[in-house]
């Protein structure tokens, strides 16, 4: 995997100076109003070239300055906000990564661009519930190259991508859960057995919560030794980084078992009905009760529309059975 430009290792804690400099004169000259072409050209007229050797282009550039990492960032994959990751050096500070995306001339949707973002799409498996069949990477949504929503498996710069191999059109793959999800929906006792589940993970939250608790204190407790010189820079470093890591994974999984809470399902009579019209976080919050996953799988051939091969339901607990 390439490493990301203007950093020297795939965990983003060191920099390239002479390619931080380049990215930091990039940003000055479209701050001043140079257009993305113009900056990409100026990069190649001055030697600089990617990290594979080759010269830049407006896409190249483009997908550099969206990388939220390059502000020592990332997006939340609940709520797609920006957040800071600790640890990690950045390139740009986070207002100008912020500026770039909301005022860079060439961005679509920029307020300076003159045509029109897409509008948002909610996606209702992402954030952890979808997976790549191929590698079990969490799969991320994203639209093609002509504007339509799918999910993907993702490959990123920053040590968690998959194996990019795997791609789904969402309405299709939505559309075939949801299926599944109505068809449980429908079945005598299907309150019950979403009521159990809800149960169960309300336990498994008050587990995270927990373990989120003891890792807080180790982390504050680590700073003692290190203040009293028990401890050198470097150990603290990397024991502080893996409490951070496992604070990190504890949380998102937190954040995904919290998703049910408030799902309005008692006392509604008819299940399949609520879901026609239900808002996008209940329907998000109906499937994560029902299923621990869905595994998405690659395509026979390019262009195979059809998902019942593709796609392996894994079911928090064993669908109801039909009545005899």
């Amino acid at each position: 995997m390439p490493r990301l430009y203007g950093f020297d290792n795939q965990a983003l804690t060191r920099v390239r100076a002479e390619e931080r400099q380049v990215v930091r004169q990039v940003v000055g000259r479209l701050r001043a109003g140079q257009r993305q072409p113009e900056a990409a050209a100026w990069m190649n007229a001055e030697g600089h070239r990617g990290t594979l050797g080759g010269e830049w282009t407006t896409m190249t550039l483009g997908r550099l300055l969206d990388n939220p990492a390059i502000a020592g960032m990332e997006r939340d994959p609940e709520t797609g906000e920006l957040r800071e990751v600790p640890g990690r050096e950045r390139l740009i500070e986070p207002e100008e990564y912020v500026w770039l995306q909301e005022n860079r001339p060439t961005r679509l949707g920029s307020v300076r661009s003159g045509q029109r973002r897409e509008d948002d799409y909610e996606y209702l498996l992402a954030g952890g519930l979808s997976v790549c069949g191929q590698c079990e990477q969490q799969m991320t949504g994203g639209r093609t190259s002509a504007g339509t929503p799918s999910y993907r498996c993702p490959t990123t710069f920053e040590g968690r991508g998959g194996c990019g191999k795997v791609r789904i059109t969402a309405s299709l793959l939505e559309d075939y859960v949801a299926e599944h999800i109505l068809g449980e929906l429908m079945r005598p006792g299907a309150l019950a057995t979403l009521e159990e589940a809800r149960a169960r993970m309300a336990v498994e939250a008050d587990e995270v919560r927990a373990r989120i608790a003891g890792l807080e204190k180790a982390r504050t407790e680590l700073a003692e030794p290190y203040e009293g010189r028990q401890l050198s820079r470097a150990a603290f470093g990397a024991a502080d980084r893996k409490i951070g890591d496992s604070l990190k994974k504890e949380r998102a999984r937190l954040r995904f078992l919290e998703q049910v809470v408030d799902v309005p399902i008692g006392g509604v009579d008819d299940l399949a009905r609520w879901w026609e019209h239900a808002p996008y976080r209940s329907k998000r919050s109906l499937a994560v009760l029902l299923f621990e996953k869905v595994q998405v799988h690659p395509a026979r051939a390019r262009g195979v529309r059809d998902v019942d091969d593709r796609v392996t339901l894994h079911w928090r607990t064993e669908p109801i059975p039909k009545a005899s």
